[in-house]
């Protein structure tokens, strides 16, 4: 399972010496406003935010450097550490702006929201939940962290999964917002736990796991992946239980588990080896092979690929075409053709997640994500 990785670019600012210096009472007054946002602005602006305020009030970096397994901490000094010697007023001018663009950005999109789109469902902060022309649409909606999937995520998708099962709607459709469709688990559900902490973490994972794919596995309806960009970790996975899964030719498919020293997920184990045969899979499962597109179609894990260009406008008529179609008729048959593999889908999904609940607690799987935040940490 991919955790993506927080990237930490140095803070690049352009000062000229046309630039009005603001006083401490601005300074004062963006703390407040910043208070007040709703909206989380993402870790790498709280990250900017945090930094310039601690250059603006103490100057230069002067803590030591923590170590690479506390994360979090690691994530702070990298960003304060970037800003050099950049003045306390210059950094107190930059947080300030970027506070008051918080502030404007924020102001615009409730405005619209005033607007909602049709058929919008509310509740959802992490995805959007649409329901149009008998098409239930849920849709990732972390497009500045690449759609990585964390623990309020999930459940928001077991919630949306669930109302799409009983709604009226005739398809389902997963799809992403912005150049992914999903970079797997955030980085966040695997940072800042206190070794004390770490069994309850791996337990109530697995428990969130199980229940995660147990919805996928269960989901009455005709279930369409609309992958729309690079995909990693579970979204991949869980393609095998969807019906169908159509894909720009931009799309690219990899789950890294040895890389991170876990173990498959999303019933992979079991229905990869079915779909694309056991030497195929072994590759994506085993040692971490990226397919493209065309690749995945080949071997059976995708439907059908569609050129960027026209990606969303052929795949969407073709499923407002399906949607037409009579309701029950589509969910009996999918019962007909899933039910005989039900219990055993559960079964290895019960399994995937009781071995993966062993490899989060190994040192082994701490050492691979540490590796791999190093790696991450120097591009």
């Amino acid at each position: 399972r991919r955790a993506q990785a927080v990237c930490i670019p140095a803070i690049h600012l352009h000062m000229t010496a046309a630039t009005m210096q603001v006083s401490q009472k601005d300074f004062e007054k963006a703390q407040e406003q910043l208070k007040l946002l709703k909206k989380d602005p993402g870790n790498e602006t709280k990250l900017k935010l945090y930094a310039l305020f601690k250059q603006a009030t103490e100057g230069p970096c002067n803590s030591p450097k923590p170590g690479m397994l506390d994360f979090v901490k690691k994530a702070k000094w990298d960003a304060w550490n970037s800003l050099g010697n950049l003045s306390q007023d210059n950094a107190r001018q930059k947080y300030t702006e970027l506070v008051s663009s918080l502030v404007s950005a924020e102001s615009a999109g409730q405005k619209k929201d005033a607007s909602p789109e049709e058929g919008r469902h509310d509740g959802y902060e992490t995805i959007l939940v649409t329901t149009k022309n008998n098409i239930t649409k849920i849709t990732f909606n972390r497009p500045d962290r690449k759609n990585a999937i964390n623990h309020k995520m999930y459940r928001e998708i077991i919630k949306a999964l669930e109302e799409a099962g009983k709604d009226d709607s005739t398809i389902a459709v997963i799809t992403g917002n912005g150049d992914y469709y999903s970079s797997g688990n955030d980085l966040n559900n695997f940072t800042n736990i206190q070794p004390g902490e770490m069994e309850k973490m791996a337990k109530d994972g697995a428990v969130l796991l199980k229940e995660f794919v147990g919805h996928f596995i269960d989901f009455p309806k005709p279930l369409i992946a609309v992958v729309n960009g690079p995909a990693i970790g579970i979204c991949v996975t869980v393609l095998g239980l969807c019906d169908i899964v159509y894909a720009s030719d931009r799309a690219t498919f990899h789950s890294p588990f040895s890389q991170l020293g876990q173990s498959p997920e999303g019933c992979s184990s079991y229905l990869f080896p079915k779909i694309m045969g056991l030497a195929k899979a072994n590759e994506i499962l085993l040692f971490n092979k990226k397919l493209t597109a065309a690749e995945a179609c080949a071997q059976g894990l995708v439907t059908e690929v569609f050129p960027d260009r026209t990606f969303q406008k052929e795949v969407w008529a073709r499923l407002e075409a399906y949607a037409s179609l009579p309701k029950n008729s589509l969910a009996v048959s999918k019962q007909l053709l899933r039910s005989t593999e039900k219990e055993k889908l559960h079964a290895v999904n019960s399994k995937e997640c009781e071995v993966l609940k062993e490899r989060w607690l190994s040192d082994e799987c701490v050492n691979a994500i540490v590796s791999f935040f190093q790696k991450k940490s120097k591009l």
